[in-house]
């Protein structure tokens, strides 16, 4: 029999450093799978070799977390604005936890089922009606028995708190991760208190995940971390940034930025950049390390040969790639081999090659947020006369920027 693996918690109690997964919804996107503006994971259904492929490159790549790929997975997401899937949440849930284990099972990585924000949040529904949501996905979690569970993505504390008291009935651990920065949730509960009321409402591991680039992350969590103390609680610390430099973003992140989501390629992060990240996350005390969109393989492969002299290990998909490019020793051209030595990439500053473009944007900060009539969810797709609301929206927005 294969051994017991050691639980997150396990992990984390012993000071391990454990490595998350990255941002499947943007990675398939880009692969054909995924469609971006519902950015929903029906492909652990239609597509489940690309589903599997992608958990096993960022398994080869070290990672130690197979997340379910069951980001905006609820009902009421799947039939948002037009969707006209003809597959269930719970298809979907059920899916991304049998792809999830059986490449966890390849290595010495664990299962965590995954929950998100939800459209009936945003609508004002009731307490009872959105966790009735995550009550649902939880069953499929606990009838497929993953190792622990992540509340995801959340832009408000008060919605996080509801999704941790519903998991927290599981038994199991739970992380909650809100997808802020250091001005707080978009009610304006800064992350020191954010990450109190997530631990008082049962969440073991607290943290930031997607909206905003690893050193502003890892700048919220740090607050988090710092409220947590002073309020005399204890828990675990989790980061999985954008792979997106966004030094211009406002209080909502990247979704504001004019290049949101089919322009952003110029500011990916460089694996040289990941190192960095790695580090920084380390020195502060986050020792639950890992990525969300923009996030490819070869960025978790980092984050893991860097961290590597207090992990001891280097993951597999380190065996074709030389620490620091020691690998261009072996190039034909001299000139590229001179470029086989830390000091070249660690010092280098990569040009974009687009001479029209600004190093910054504006970010279209419309200030709307759960309450406002121009966020009621609904099942049909958007009408011509909604559209010309958002357009003239995004034109008053523009002029006033």
């Amino acid at each position: 029999m294969a051994p017991v693996k050691k639980g997150i918690l396990e992990r984390l109690n012993a000071g391990e450093v454990v490595i998350g997964d990255g941002g499947f919804v943007f990675a398939l996107e880009k692969r054909g799978y995924v469609k971006a503006g519902p950015w929903t994971p029906e492909a652990t259904v239609t597509h489940p070799e690309a589903v599997r492929q992608l958990h096993r490159e960022f398994l080869r790549a070290g990672s130690n977390i197979m997340q379910t790929f069951t980001f905006y997975a609820s009902d009421d997401k799947l039939e948002n604005w037009g969707q006209t899937l003809k597959i269930s949440g719970a298809q979907i849930n059920e899916a991304a936890c049998d792809l999830a284990r059986e490449v966890a099972s390849e290595g010495d990585a664990l299962v965590a089922g995954g929950v998100s924000q939800t459209p009936s949040y945003l609508s004002c529904k009731s307490e009872t009606e959105v966790k009735a949501i995550f009550k649902k996905q939880l069953e499929v979690f606990m009838k497929k028995n993953v190792d622990f569970l992540i509340a995801e993505y959340f832009e408000h504390v008060e919605e996080a708190e509801w999704a941790v008291q519903v998991l927290k009935t599981s038994g199991k651990p739970v992380a909650a991760s809100m997808c802020i920065g250091p001005e707080g949730d978009m009610h304006g509960v800064s992350p020191g208190e954010c990450a109190v009321r997530l631990v008082k409402a049962g969440a073991q591991i607290v943290g930031v995940n997607c909206h905003f680039d690893p050193m502003t992350c890892v700048k919220t969590v740090k607050m988090m971390k710092e409220g947590v103390e002073k309020a005399g609680l204890k828990a675990h610390y989790m980061v999985q940034p954008l792979a997106f430099h966004t030094p211009d973003c406002n209080c909502q992140g990247f979704i504001d930025l004019p290049e949101f989501p089919f322009a952003l390629e110029p500011r990916i992060l460089t694996r040289w950049d990941m190192h960095t990240y790695a580090r920084e996350a380390y020195k502060v005390g986050i020792r639950y390390i890992g990525g969300c969109c923009g996030f490819e393989p070869y960025h978790i492969r980092a984050l893991t040969e860097e961290l590597a002299p207090e992990r001891g290990i280097m993951p597999p998909g380190s065996e074709k790639h030389g620490m620091w490019g020691a690998g261009l020793e072996m190039h034909t051209k001299p000139w590229v081999r001179a470029r086989a030595r830390r000091d070249y990439w660690e010092q280098l500053l990569p040009a974009s090659g687009r001479p029209k473009c600004a190093s910054m944007s504006t970010p279209e900060g419309w200030g709307v947020t759960k309450g406002h009539a121009d966020l009621l969810q609904h099942k049909e797709a958007t009408t011509t006369q909604e559209m010309k609301h958002v357009l003239e929206k995004q034109k008053k927005a523009k002029s006033s920027a």
